[in-house]
């Protein structure tokens, strides 16, 4: 059974101020610099466009974890989705969307679906564990993002 994570953030920021922030590699791997995540893209850019995939090295639970996803969706500035295509999970679809509340702020959305191996037992562990993890991992990006994407703003 799939665990779903989900955080909403409301930014001071325009959407496409935020969506383009959160398409950058380099500004992911900076939000996360304990677990010195290292990323590479299959295109050699920051920035990540519909079909990309990216490769994440990263150390969690102390342990050295790899995991490729691609851009399967893509709608500037509204939302995009990463699935993984290599990694630790039986599955991993990440949404991410983004309302314009009003011209001046946007209310980002990141909706994570995981499915872990080994059934039952894996599910669990899921829950248990990975789920609140990733879920305060996707809670300091979204901090992250959202101090970039306000001192961008004029």
């Amino acid at each position: 059974m799939p665990a779903l994570i989900e955080v909403v953030s409301v930014i001071n920021a325009a959407p496409s101020v935020v969506f383009d922030l959160t398409l950058d590699v380099d500004v992911h791997t900076a939000s996360l610099p304990a677990s010195r995540e290292t990323a590479t893209t299959s295109t050699g850019l920051p920035q990540l466009a519909l079909g990309d995939e990216v490769t994440f090295h990263a150390r969690h639970f102390k342990l050295p974890w790899r995991m490729t996803s691609r851009i399967s969706a893509y709608e500037r500035p509204y939302h995009f989705v990463d699935d993984q295509t290599q990694g630790p999970f039986r599955a991993l679809r990440h949404e991410h969307h983004f309302q314009d509340l009003d011209g001046l702020r946007t209310q980002m959305t990141d909706r994570m679906t995981i499915t872990a191996p080994l059934g039952p037992l894996g599910a669990a562990v899921a829950r248990a564990l990975v789920a609140p993890y990733l879920r305060r991992l996707l809670i300091q990006r979204a901090a992250h993002i959202t101090y970039l994407a306000q001192a961008h703003e004029p």
